[in-house]
């Protein structure tokens, strides 16, 4: 496994919590990148490992310059910031205008975030926060060179609706066209609901069939638990056992489907682990 892209249609879904959150609890050495054109949110959110702000100069920022002539996947790190809960993290644009600078080179970052795992030196899988999409975001031009691309709704019925028609965009867009349950394309489309946890599976099932009906290409993977305490421990703006948390128990279960679906492509799994929080924001 290397580049698991994560994104929304439209709204406040829970993108980068969810992003934080799956690579808090992923059981290999990760690499959160924040790949947001709009800008990120982990700058002002979060901590440094050191105990200051992180820099917004490096990060997407800098690695712009270096893409422009050549990127190899291990040059990846020389852009990156660990957090204060050990976390390492691509920091995002500050501002959307910044996003020109990136013009043109978003397939090179996708070819370089799907090929760090392979890395012979400090390989990592890359979970990439992307955003909002849109047909015309340039994002986008990642989810090719990804393994998953993992859209993530809440279930209000206009959200889940949303999520539906975009996966058909995108399976039209990646694999020239809807496919039927036995023919699913690849990268693989799924979708993560943002759920109460007393209704996650019966409202997971009904969304999936929906998906399944509506010829999207697109699966629901898993639920995350709606729980905006455990959202606020993670981001570093309540004390709290995060490893108890809704938030954290739902996402290691997201992990581990994922891994018993898929791992025999990944790679052999290192442990990962939760340190009192990751010092990201939602």
């Amino acid at each position: 496994m290397a580049l698991i892209a994560l994104a929304a249609d439209k709204g406040s879904p829970g993108v980068t919590t969810a992003a934080v959150a799956l690579a808090a609890v992923w059981p290999r050495r990760v690499l959160l990148a924040e790949t947001d054109p709009a800008g990120g949110d982990l700058v002002y959110r979060s901590a440094a490992a050191h105990g200051g702000p992180l820099n917004p100069n490096t990060g997407m920022l800098s690695i712009a310059a270096t893409a422009r002539r050549g990127l190899v996947p291990d040059q990846l790190w020389d852009h990156v910031q660990p957090l204060s809960g050990g976390l390492e993290v691509l920091v995002g644009l500050g501002i959307a205008e910044q996003a020109a600078g990136l013009t043109g080179l978003w397939p090179t970052l996708g070819h370089a975030f799907a090929s760090l795992a392979d890395s012979p030196n400090a390989p990592a899988d890359v979970i990439a926060d992307c955003g909002r999409i849109s047909g015309d975001t340039p994002a986008v031009d990642l989810f090719p060179h990804a393994a998953l691309v993992l859209l993530i709704s809440r279930t209000e019925p206009e959200a889940i609706a949303r999520v539906r028609d975009r996966a058909l965009a995108l399976a039209n867009k990646l694999h020239g066209g809807p496919r039927g349950a036995a023919s699913l394309g690849s990268p693989l489309i799924g979708v993560i609901l943002i759920a109460d946890t007393n209704s996650a599976g019966k409202i997971a099932g009904q969304v999936n069939d929906m998906l399944v009906h509506a010829q999207t290409g697109a699966r629901v993977v898993g639920t995350i638990a709606d729980d905006p305490a455990g959202a606020d421990q993670l981001a570093g703006r309540k004390r709290g056992r995060l490893e108890k948390s809704l938030l954290i128990r739902s996402a290691r279960k997201v992990t581990a489907d994922l891994y018993q679906q898929y791992g025999a492509a990944w790679s052999v799994p290192t442990h990962g682990q939760v340190s009192g929080h990751a010092g990201a924001g939602a």
